[in-house]
């Protein structure tokens, strides 16, 4: 499937020509904290068939042992992919920044083991029905 998206300011981009059935919830507290949410959703995909516009901020971490580094947009901080932090064969996409998210199902959950208590009952959390959107910080 082929997928775009950008950053929320729009200086970084990217195309990928990526599998859907690799669509990913992970629920490590490393997500958590570098995605500001309970989980973060991804999707892998060959490095030779991403393309990315711009020149994103990286981060280097290590992620469950591993150097990884993480990248995102240095203007308005939007998490873009992460990769190893050598000879990298795939990135990994995060799929906030994705134009075709709503249609990326996840097919697999990792470290459900740390997933926050709390995400089974938001279904009966009530709706706040926001028609114009959230109001926004100053």
């Amino acid at each position: 499937m082929h997928i775009d998206g950008t950053c929320h300011c729009g200086s970084i981009s990217f195309t990928a020509e990526i599998d859907p059935q690799g669509v990913t919830v992970c629920h490590c507290t490393d997500c958590q904290v570098m995605s500001g949410a309970p989980f973060r959703t991804v999707v892998e995909v060959p490095i030779t068939q991403f393309t990315l516009r711009g020149e994103p901020k990286r981060y280097a971490t290590l992620q469950h042992g591993k150097p990884w580094v993480q990248a995102f947009c240095p203007e308005c901080g939007t998490p873009i992919f992460a990769a190893a932090a050598e000879s990298p064969s795939s990135v990994v996409i995060r799929l906030g920044c994705v134009t075709q998210r709503a249609q990326l199902r996840p097919h697999a959950q990792l470290w459900r083991n740390l997933a926050l208590p709390w995400l089974a009952e938001l279904p009966s959390i009530p709706d706040m029905n926001l028609v114009s959107g959230p109001t926004p910080v100053d």
